[in-house]
């Protein structure tokens, strides 16, 4: 089947499996490896991805789905050599331990800031609920995320 996206900006016109998940498109087509396959059951939020402005478990959502669509992942979050500023409270605040999870982190927290630019502590914690960390206790992400909204 063809598809045809916008991938971080750039259109994509492709033929996939109708079986074929997004999280495998972006990771086998594109070659776009940032975004991890961790739970493959829309549980973990390693492959958190936005999708048209929603954050969405890629590993569950068809790449057919995508079609006509806007995708964003992690790789998208950079401009012109300049990371996201997201990014650079993720890496001044130290809330990159493994770095697994962190693609998802970001993403879910990408969403939440493209939808609420100043969220409260229990709206990052609850936006964030969905992504699992086995390396931190998540308070270095949340702050991370507090301080990019306060820019």
């Amino acid at each position: 089947m063809k598809i045809s996206l916008t991938v971080n900006g750039l259109k994509v016109e492709r033929e996939v499996s109708p079986h074929m998940t997004l999280l495998d498109f972006l990771r086998e087509d594109l070659r776009l490896t940032g975004t991890k396959e961790g739970c493959g059951e829309a549980e973990c939020g390693a492959c958190t991805v936005i999708l048209d402005e929603t954050a969405v478990p890629s590993c569950v959502v068809l790449a057919v789905e995508a079609n006509g669509k806007s995708v964003l992942t992690v790789e998208g979050l950079e401009k012109d050599g300049e990371l996201d500023r997201l990014q650079e409270e993720f890496i001044a605040r130290g809330a990159v331990q493994c770095g697994f999870c962190t693609p998802g982190m970001l993403m879910t927290s990408k969403a939440l800031l493209m939808k609420n630019a100043h969220p409260t502590e229990e709206e990052i914690r609850l936006a964030l609920s969905g992504n699992l960390c086995r390396c931190t206790g998540y308070k270095k992400i949340v702050e991370a995320v507090s301080a990019a909204a306060a820019e």
